[in-house]
């Protein structure tokens, strides 16, 4: 898509990311908060009073990004909806976004990522692709110079390149392409026994090169490396601090267009320390 990036408010990481992927992008940054619709079984008068409430609460805080995105063009939308959530992803279908950019929890540890619900929800349906940013990068967004992706050769995998690959070529950063084996001692060598479980994993690793030497290949107009990892594939990828930004697909199975988490993606982006970026399969 070549649709706007929204960010929503508040959270300074989701305000930084969506400048930096909007400008890197070269489109343009809607900042959006959304507050609550009036009920239609609402009580009246203190209905009415309490959206009124929220509604001015949400002006503060696109006050409050205007004063922290100071000189970045954007624009700005207040957005009644049921959920926070809901109201993105249907300002994400009318303007054809590029991506959502929302926050970490805020219990979340600085510079660790952990999603509040809105995330969690956002995550579960979106037609584009959504970027949940750490409460804050260190060091900042931009200066690592490589953009990651979490690989494996299935169309998850592959939606997840092609949407890396353009925020590469856009930045000049290089591109990693990330698969994760077990260790050799990870799977069930007690039932196997020790040598099928050692020809097992061999031949799981060079099959991932394999996919990993083509899909690196594939991608034009970006230079791009891969590696294969040994280890747990949650805690390998959450603790990678050499990319700017992660990608990674959904799940290998549900409606095409639309993120919906697979086990590994849940628990990846509630524990990553570099912004994550799910995206929705293209089949």
């Amino acid at each position: 898509m070549t649709g706007p990036v929204i960010a929503g408010a508040p959270g300074a990481g989701a305000l930084e990311l969506g400048r930096w992927m909007a400008g890197k992008l070269g489109t343009r940054l809607i900042v959006a908060v959304v507050h609550p619709a009036p009920s239609a079984l609402g009580s009246g008068r203190v209905d009415a009073e309490w959206v009124a409430d929220r509604h001015r609460a949400a002006t503060r805080v696109l006050d409050e990004a205007r004063a922290a995105l100071d000189g970045t063009d954007a624009e700005y939308r207040s957005v009644a909806s049921s959920s926070a959530a809901h109201g993105l992803h249907d300002l994400a279908e009318e303007v054809g976004a590029a991506a959502i950019v929302v926050g970490s929890g805020k219990d979340a540890p600085r510079e660790r990522l952990y999603p509040g619900s809105t995330a969690e929800r956002l995550l579960a349906g979106s037609v584009c692709p959504v970027a949940v940013a750490p409460a804050a990068c260190s060091p900042p967004l931009g200066t690592i110079g490589r953009i990651g992706v979490a690989y494996v050769d299935t169309p998850d995998g592959r939606a997840a390149l092609t949407e890396a690959a353009r925020l590469a070529e856009r930045t000049g950063d290089r591109l990693r392409l990330y698969t994760v084996v077990a260790r050799g001692d990870a799977s069930m060598p007690f039932l196997i026994g020790q040598d099928a479980e050692r020809a097992f994993l061999e031949t799981a690793r060079e099959t991932y090169e394999r996919s990993l030497e083509a899909a690196a290949a594939s991608v034009a107009g970006v230079e791009a490396d891969w590696q294969v990892i040994a280890g747990d594939v949650v805690d390998t990828l959450a603790d990678l601090d050499e990319v700017d930004v992660l990608y990674c697909g959904s799940r290998g199975y549900g409606p095409a267009r639309r993120v919906l988490l697979g086990g590994v993606s849940t628990r990846l982006i509630r524990r990553a320390c570099r912004p994550v970026v799910v995206v929705p399969r293209s089949g």
